[in-house]
Protein backbone atom coordinates (compact mmCIF):
# COMPACT_ATOMS: atom_id res chain seq x y z
CA UNK A 1 0.00 0.00 0.00
CA UNK A 2 1.40 3.07 -0.85
CA UNK A 3 1.98 6.48 1.45
CA UNK A 4 -1.37 8.35 1.64
CA UNK A 5 0.44 11.53 1.85
CA UNK A 6 2.99 13.05 -0.69
CA UNK A 7 5.42 16.12 -0.98
CA UNK A 8 2.89 19.13 -1.48
CA UNK A 9 -0.10 18.01 0.45
CA UNK A 10 -0.91 19.22 4.01
CA UNK A 11 0.31 16.98 6.54
CA UNK A 12 -2.80 15.87 8.76
CA UNK A 13 -2.70 17.28 12.06
CA UNK A 14 -2.48 14.27 15.36
CA UNK A 15 -2.37 14.09 18.65
CA UNK A 16 -0.76 11.48 20.50
CA UNK A 17 0.49 10.78 24.39
CA UNK A 18 4.34 11.44 24.36
CA UNK A 19 6.40 9.39 27.28
CA UNK A 20 5.20 11.42 30.11
CA UNK A 21 1.21 11.04 28.88
CA UNK A 22 0.95 14.37 27.73
CA UNK A 23 -1.05 15.06 24.63
CA UNK A 24 1.39 16.28 22.07
CA UNK A 25 -0.35 17.67 18.35
CA UNK A 26 1.57 18.23 14.85
CA UNK A 27 -0.14 21.76 15.13
CA UNK A 28 2.25 22.26 18.94
CA UNK A 29 5.03 22.56 16.50
CA UNK A 30 3.71 24.90 14.17
CA UNK A 31 6.34 27.71 13.55
CA UNK A 32 9.18 24.67 12.99
CA UNK A 33 10.08 22.33 10.42
CA UNK A 34 9.13 19.34 11.52
CA UNK A 35 10.82 15.99 10.57
CA UNK A 36 7.64 13.24 11.23
CA UNK A 37 10.60 9.58 12.23
CA UNK A 38 7.68 7.17 12.32
CA UNK A 39 10.14 3.74 13.36
CA UNK A 40 9.08 0.12 14.30
CA UNK A 41 9.92 -0.77 18.23
CA UNK A 42 11.42 0.40 20.51
CA UNK A 43 14.97 -1.01 21.37
CA UNK A 44 15.43 -2.73 18.32
CA UNK A 45 18.76 -2.42 16.57
CA UNK A 46 18.45 -0.45 13.94
CA UNK A 47 15.83 1.93 15.45
CA UNK A 48 18.14 2.76 18.30
CA UNK A 49 20.77 3.98 15.88
CA UNK A 50 17.95 5.76 13.93
CA UNK A 51 17.13 7.71 16.95
CA UNK A 52 20.56 8.66 18.06
CA UNK A 53 21.41 9.47 14.83
CA UNK A 54 18.50 12.12 14.81
CA UNK A 55 20.12 12.83 18.46
CA UNK A 56 23.00 13.55 17.69
CA UNK A 57 22.51 15.61 14.62
CA UNK A 58 20.27 18.15 16.91
CA UNK A 59 22.75 20.98 16.74
CA UNK A 60 22.85 20.72 13.09
CA UNK A 61 19.02 20.34 12.58
CA UNK A 62 18.48 23.35 14.59
CA UNK A 63 20.28 25.71 11.72
CA UNK A 64 16.63 24.91 9.89
CA UNK A 65 14.58 25.45 12.55
CA UNK A 66 13.51 21.60 12.71
CA UNK A 67 12.13 19.99 15.05
CA UNK A 68 12.46 15.93 15.51
CA UNK A 69 9.34 13.93 16.59
CA UNK A 70 9.81 10.44 16.87
CA UNK A 71 6.66 8.31 16.59
CA UNK A 72 5.90 4.17 17.37
CA UNK A 73 3.38 2.15 18.10
CA UNK A 74 4.92 1.15 21.41
CA UNK A 75 2.95 2.63 24.67
CA UNK A 76 4.23 5.71 26.34
CA UNK A 77 5.85 4.24 29.34
CA UNK A 78 8.15 1.79 26.93
CA UNK A 79 9.07 4.42 24.66
CA UNK A 80 9.47 6.67 28.29
CA UNK A 81 12.44 3.74 28.88
CA UNK A 82 13.68 4.01 25.11
CA UNK A 83 14.37 7.85 25.35
CA UNK A 84 15.65 8.03 29.03
CA UNK A 85 18.22 4.91 27.93
CA UNK A 86 19.39 6.91 24.78
CA UNK A 87 18.92 9.76 25.98
CA UNK A 88 17.08 11.15 23.01
CA UNK A 89 16.36 15.05 23.36
CA UNK A 90 13.21 15.16 21.74
CA UNK A 91 9.33 13.86 21.63
CA UNK A 92 8.69 10.21 21.11
CA UNK A 93 5.25 9.86 20.87
CA UNK A 94 2.88 6.37 21.13
CA UNK A 95 0.63 5.80 18.23
CA UNK A 96 -0.19 2.69 20.38
CA UNK A 97 -3.93 2.33 18.49
CA UNK A 98 -2.28 2.92 15.36
CA UNK A 99 -4.60 5.59 14.20
CA UNK A 100 -1.70 8.25 12.77
CA UNK A 101 0.10 5.09 10.66
CA UNK A 102 -3.44 4.33 9.40
CA UNK A 103 -3.32 7.93 8.68
CA UNK A 104 -0.57 8.42 6.40
CA UNK A 105 -0.60 5.18 5.08
CA UNK A 106 2.72 3.44 6.82
CA UNK A 107 1.18 0.16 8.49
CA UNK A 108 2.91 -2.68 8.07
CA UNK A 109 2.62 -6.13 9.90
CA UNK A 110 6.05 -7.78 11.85
CA UNK A 111 6.79 -10.50 13.49
CA UNK A 112 7.69 -9.63 17.15
CA UNK A 113 7.90 -11.52 20.73
CA UNK A 114 6.02 -14.35 18.82
CA UNK A 115 3.13 -12.75 17.37
CA UNK A 116 2.46 -10.64 14.62
CA UNK A 117 1.57 -6.98 15.63
CA UNK A 118 0.94 -3.84 13.62
CA UNK A 119 3.91 -1.74 13.39
CA UNK A 120 4.87 1.79 11.30
CA UNK A 121 6.74 1.20 7.79
CA UNK A 122 10.44 3.06 8.63
CA UNK A 123 9.06 6.55 7.61
CA UNK A 124 10.02 10.12 7.29
CA UNK A 125 7.59 13.03 6.71
CA UNK A 126 9.02 16.29 6.91
CA UNK A 127 6.75 19.47 7.18
CA UNK A 128 7.24 23.13 6.81
CA UNK A 129 6.37 25.76 9.18
CA UNK A 130 3.04 26.13 7.77
CA UNK A 131 1.95 22.48 7.60
CA UNK A 132 2.96 21.38 4.15
CA UNK A 133 4.92 17.96 3.53
CA UNK A 134 8.18 18.87 1.62
CA UNK A 135 9.81 15.02 2.21
CA UNK A 136 8.49 11.63 2.31
CA UNK A 137 10.60 8.59 2.32
CA UNK A 138 9.16 5.07 3.13
CA UNK A 139 10.84 1.39 3.54
CA UNK A 140 9.16 -1.79 3.26
CA UNK A 141 12.47 -3.12 5.10
CA UNK A 142 12.83 -2.49 8.71
CA UNK A 143 16.25 -2.87 8.87
CA UNK A 144 16.81 0.20 6.44
CA UNK A 145 18.16 3.46 7.62
CA UNK A 146 16.94 6.98 6.20
CA UNK A 147 19.40 8.80 3.90
CA UNK A 148 20.34 11.63 6.80
CA UNK A 149 22.14 13.78 4.55
CA UNK A 150 19.04 13.81 1.69
CA UNK A 151 17.21 14.92 5.46
CA UNK A 152 19.27 17.86 5.76
CA UNK A 153 19.55 18.69 2.09
CA UNK A 154 15.29 18.74 2.18
CA UNK A 155 14.92 21.01 5.02
CA UNK A 156 17.76 23.28 3.12
CA UNK A 157 15.96 23.69 0.58
CA UNK A 158 12.47 24.67 2.71
CA UNK A 159 15.24 27.55 4.63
Amino acid sequence: MPNKIKVGDKAPDFTLPDTDLKLRSLKDFAGHNVILAFFVSCFTSVCTKEMCAFRDSAARLTNWNAQVVGISVNDPLLNKAFAEKNKLVFPILSDHDCEVINLYGIQSSCFIGGEYCTVAKRSIFIVDKNGVVHYVWTTDNPEIEPDYYEIEQALKKIG
